[in-house]
């Protein structure tokens, strides 16, 4: 599960074919391909009904097997917990199974819009279709962040009739009013926030929809926990979730939740009948080319909504120091090798993270 020395991360890239293997005929050198995160065989029964986030033959993990009951596929750049491949935080990749795993894009979708194919756009739309929103819906959305923003969008796509955002970063909180137009609760300021959505909607949420991650505990009681090594996730955010909806109501869980959280509320699941769905890894192959033909050709769907940086590669070093010290108003941030595209129209320009105003 931890990382090892040489370990390469990174599970969101894209690139233009250089080499192929021998087996493979449907590729090229020189094609344009983005790469899902999650590494496919093509041959079993997830992949055969395109669920490729669930292959059962890529990911040799032991621990994962074991933790789970199951394994989920392998995926680039995500620790030996999923297969420990090398990641996309490098000039070069080795895709395995590459006919299945990268798909060829037309010039017309610019490397910021096409990039997303490989995770946040499928992982973010899994969520909103597993959860079943549908138009009509009022639904509460937990964590403001690019999968979380990306979200709210969707929502909006299918026709939400009502959506709140809560976080508690202002420059999120400002993006989500300004740029999507939706409600918002800034929860170091709304401490309540199960109240708070009781006042706002009294008949309760149709959907509530967990897409932070790794969430830090918000009392004394889980920080305590957590710290003691009795948990490793804390269930707040979820206990907000089920409080929240309606009877019947559903309740979706796209956020990364590692192992064990102590105190959830199962009585609220059971009485009320809340549906609590799992959504799993997203399998990206099941949604990329729907979302490239239908929202990303059309522009239906803008993805300068969350890329707000652009940094060579040369600056990952600085760029994860800068990601511990959470500098507003950073969200997506597109790094270019001396393969990459200019900067397209509408997106962020080259910039250094030593330029960035940090805390």
């Amino acid at each position: 599960m931890a990382m090892q020395k040489g370990d390469i991360l990174g599970h969101e890239f894209m690139g233009v074919v250089d080499r192929v293997g021998k087996s493979v005929t449907k590729l090229k050198p020189g094609d344009r391909v983005v790469t899902s995160f999650q590494i496919a065989c093509g041959q079993c029964s997830y992949c055969k009904r395109k669920l490729s986030s669930f292959c059962d033959r890529t990911n040799d993990s032991v621990l994962q097997e074991k933790m789970y009951g199951q394994r989920d596929a392998g995926f680039f750049g995500y620790s030996h917990f999923t297969g420990g491949f090398p990641g996309g935080q490098a000039e070069y990749v080795r895709v395995p199974f590459g006919e299945i795993n990268c798909l060829p894009l037309p010039s017309s979708v610019p490397d910021e819009a096409a990039l997303y194919l490989s995770d946040i756009l499928p992982t973010s739309y899994h969520c909103v279709v597993d959860t079943g929103v549908k138009e009509g819906d009022t639904v509460g959305i937990w964590g403001l962040g690019p999968i979380g923003i990306c979200t709210a969008r969707w929502c909006q796509l299918k026709g939400a009739k009502r959506i709140i955002g809560i976080d508690q970063v202002p420059s999120r909180l400002q993006l989500a009013r300004e740029r999507l137009g939706i409600e918002v609760i800034n929860f170091s300021e709304d401490k309540d926030v199960v109240k708070k959505l009781h006042e706002m909607v009294p008949e309760g949420l149709d959907c509530a929809l967990d897409c932070g991650t790794f969430h830090e505990p918000k009392s004394l009681t889980h920080k305590a926990q957590k710290l003691m090594m009795l948990e490793t996730d804390v269930p707040e955010t979820i206990n907000e979730c089920l409080m929240t909806v309606k009877k019947m109501g559903r309740v979706g869980i796209i956020a990364a939740y590692a192992g064990f959280a102590n105190g959830v509320n199962v009585g609220a699941i059971m009485e009320r009948g809340i549906r609590v769905i799992g959504n799993g890894q997203a399998p990206v192959h099941l949604y990329w080319e729907e979302i490239l033909n239908d929202y990303l050709k059309t522009g239906r769907f803008d993805t300068s909504l969350v890329v707000t940086h652009r940094v060579p590669l040369e600056d990952f070093a600085e760029l994860y120091h800068a990601f511990d010290k959470r500098p507003p108003g950073v969200e997506k941030v597109f790094v270019e090798t001396k393969f990459s595209n200019p900067p397209s129209a509408g997106y962020p320009k080259l910039s250094r993270v030593a330029e960035w105003p940090l805390k």
